[in-house]
């Protein structure tokens, strides 16, 4: 088992070897020094100016970016509840709500955060009742609403500013996520269609593992019971879709009220475009905390070109980064350390939480499945919530 922070000392003590890549960490943390050390110096003469005109800042519109920071989260823990509903888990807004700032702070903040972060979410909704299938699901589409509602955005805001060019490839983008979206759906809420396929695929891996033809049938039968849980309707998706597409509005609300804390007026296209822009350039660039310094140099440039001028852009990145980014981490970790401090596993992934769900299912008493008693390895009810 792996390490876990704030436990006691009761697992294998581990080598003290350093790992085999640990000076990556430091080649990037380097990059990014000289990344932001040459956007300083390139824009020093407008980070004057940008420096000047914090006296002039509307606090009442920084408020306000705090309160659409925390509503883009609270949306997205709605996308959580709205999933695990259909598959039958029940779960208060709060405990939801909990888990998302957490997870968001442990993707946004620490080393190989993008890893443990479905990791962690994985685990808590175990501990709510979810079944091991239901839960891997659950992470599963909530990226994909996710990236759908990013690119329906994107999409909505070149429209808005008469883009000339053929939208050709945000209709395929956007396309080939509900695509993904609906077959999911269509095999969670059909997975007797699954059966003769994973018979068949199963029965080939077991002859080139030299097993038998049956061999591991009733974990797939048990799978595809599991899967059966989910009741993802119609009606659920577009409850699910709707939260997850305001998350993306809220955000920019976030990104809009920034820009107006220093009395910029930029066009609602022309920010929907800039906030898909930067969102994308973070997402293709997941080794960077944050997408620090890749994020802003897009945001910036984006918003000059959308009207403002490039000391209040600063300004107002400046800003709806501090709330966005450091903010919403610091409030994240404060959770933690209040309600997960003992739960984080500094080497976990995604991939080992489901896998040990998997090998301990498998080696659990029969005679306690056949009975209907719950699985050992369902997690015990949680005492802190």
């Amino acid at each position: 088992m792996s390490e876990d922070i704030g436990s006691p000392g009761d697992v294998t003590p581990r080598s003290a070897t350093r790992p085999r890549f640990w000076w990556v960490r430091w080649v990037l943390l380097a990059v990014v020094l000289v990344i932001l050390g040459v956007e300083v110096v390139l824009i020093w003469p407008e980070l004057k100016k940008a420096w000047l005109r914090i006296g002039d800042i509307k606090w009442h519109w920084v408020f306000a970016c705090v309160v659409a920071a925390m509503l883009s989260m609270d949306s997205f823990a709605q996308v959580q509840r709205a999933l695990l509903r259909s598959a039958g888990v029940r779960v208060t807004q709060w405990k939801s709500l909990s888990v998302i700032l957490a997870a968001n702070s442990l993707s946004q903040t620490m080393p190989g955060g993008q890893v443990l972060s479905p990791a962690f979410t994985y685990r808590e909704t175990r501990k709510w009742g979810a079944t091991p299938v239901v839960a891997s699901w659950q992470v599963v589409m909530s990226g994909l609403l996710a990236g759908v509602g990013l690119a329906v955005l994107g999409f909505g805001g070149a429209m808005l500013a008469g883009a000339k060019t053929s939208p050709f490839s945000v209709v395929f983008s956007v396309a080939g996520l509900l695509a993904v979206a609906v077959v999911l759906q269509y095999l969670a809420s059909h997975p007797e269609s699954l059966k003769n396929t994973g018979i068949r695929v199963l029965g080939w891996i077991n002859q080139l593992r030299n097993k038998p033809d049956d061999h591991g049938t009733e974990k797939l039968f048990e799978t595809l019971e599991q899967l059966r849980a989910v009741q993802l309707t119609k009606r659920d998706t577009s409850v699910a879709f709707g939260w997850s597409l305001f998350n993306w509005v809220a955000d920019v609300a976030c990104l809009m009220f920034a820009c107006w804390a220093v009395d910029a007026h930029p066009s609602i296209s022309g920010l929907m475009v800039a906030y898909a822009a930067g969102k994308a350039v973070g997402t293709a660039i997941p080794l960077l905390p944050g997408g620090i310094g890749v994020v802003d140099a897009v945001l910036v440039p984006a918003l000059t070109s959308a009207g403002m001028p490039a000391a209040d852009a600063i300004t107002a990145v400046l800003i709806y980064r501090i709330i966005s980014y450091v903010f919403v981490a610091a409030v994240g970790w404060v959770v933690i350390a209040i309600m997960f401090r003992s739960r984080i596993r500094r080497d976990d992934t995604f991939i080992d939480a489901v896998e040990r769900d998997v090998d301990a299912t498998a080696s659990e008493d029969p005679s306690r499945s056949e009975s209907g008693q719950g699985s050992d390895t369902d997690p015990p009810p949680d005492p802190v919530r």
